[in-house]
Order: C-alpha cells, then sequence, then structure tokens
C-alpha cells in the first residue's frame, strides 16, 4: 500500500489534496496536528438551570410547614371567635344577675367586633392555605403579609393571648419568604 492509496486507512481523506507536512520555525514549540474526523464529537457545555428545568412536583418541607401553620391558625380562630362569641353572649345575660354586676358594664360590641374580627381572619388564613398548591408569587407576598400583621398583632392588642400567634406568625413568614417558598411559588407549572 502506498500512500496515495484510497484504501490506506492512514492516507488523506478523498477529495482532499495532500500537503506536505509543514515545518515550524526555530525556537517555537512543536504541536502535534489534529487529525480531522477522528474520535467523537465534542459535545456542547452542560447548561445549568436555576428554577427551570423539571417541575417542581413535592412541595418542600418548610413551605408545606407554613402552610400547616396556617391551618393551626384557622383552628385558633375558630375557638377565638367562638370565646369573644361565648364571652359577648354571657355578658348579655349577665346584666340580668346581680352576681355580675361588674361585668355588666363591659361593652358586648367589643367583643362580637373581635368576633367578626376573629372570622375574617379566620377566612383569610384559610384562602391562603389553600392556595399553596396553584399560588404565584403574589401568594407568596400575601403570606408574608399576613405572617408579618400576625405577628405585630400577637404583639400588641393580643399580649397575653398572642404570644402562640405571634410565633405563628413569625414561621409563617419565615417558611415562606425563604429560598424554598421562593422556588415553590415561582415553579414552572406545565
Amino acid at each position: 500500500m502506498s500512500y496515495g492509496d484510497p484504501n490506506n486507512p492512514y492516507g488523506s481523506p478523498q477529495g482532499q489534496p495532500q500537503q506536505p507536512p509543514q515545518q515550524q520555525g526555530y525556537g517555537y514549540p512543536q504541536q502535534q496536528p489534529q487529525a480531522p474526523g477522528y474520535g467523537y464529537p465534542q459535545a456542547p457545555p452542560v447548561q445549568q438551570s436555576y428554577g427551570g428545568g423539571a417541575p417542581m412536583t413535592q412541595m418542600p418541607g418548610t413551605v408545606n410547614t407554613a402552610r400547616i401553620l396556617l391551618w393551626v391558625i384557622v383552628g385558633l380562630q375558630v375557638i377565638g371567635a367562638l370565646v369573644f362569641a361565648f364571652s359577648a353572649v354571657a355578658i348579655d345575660q349577665a346584666k340580668d344577675d346581680a352576681q355580675f354586676e361588674a361585668f355588666a358594664d363591659y361593652p358586648t360590641g367589643v367583643l362580637w367586633g373581635f368576633a367578626v374580627f376573629a372570622l375574617a381572619w379566620l377566612v383569610w388564613a384559610a384562602i391562603l392555605a389553600t392556595k399553596f398548591n396553584s399560588g404565584t408569587n403574589g401568594t407568596r407576598v400575601t403570606i408574608l403579609v399576613f405572617g408579618i400583621i400576625t405577628a405585630v398583632l400577637g404583639i400588641y392588642p393580643f399580649t397575653l393571648v398572642g404570644i402562640v400567634h405571634l410565633v405563628l406568625g413569625i414561621l409563617i413568614a419565615v417558611f415562606a419568604g425563604n429560598a424554598n417558598g421562593k422556588a415553590w411559588f415561582n415553579r414552572a407549572r406545565y
């Protein structure tokens, strides 16, 4: 077999004229010529997708905890609304009894107002808790606002009984506002 033989596997590819090897000048580093067409083709670089790619199918643990804490607030609001309503009715009934004259002066309208407020807070918490699967980033921001307002209301007007709401509000805001919460509410939905 000669170098120009078309069946020679070491020869130049057919259709291309053979060129003599080039000599490099003195002092230049010696480089091996690249043989075209041998080996596997180079793969394109792998792109990492942050937030993209496969859709999230399972809610992260901290986000699920925030949803559960919202349902806990719903339960506490049910109890609070019942206590306020029962207290208002009891004070209205105590006005006729001489033993409870000290309570008779207490304004029952305030208690009914607290009962209505507790029901409104209950409804808002229940709506937010149901929006965790279908909500967007706007829902996440609303959950953050709800958690912060709950924590603030736990500090000032309802200090003694508001400690639980203070802790729950802070945890809800932290769990919905962290990176897992952001990734969950900004996930791709297919």
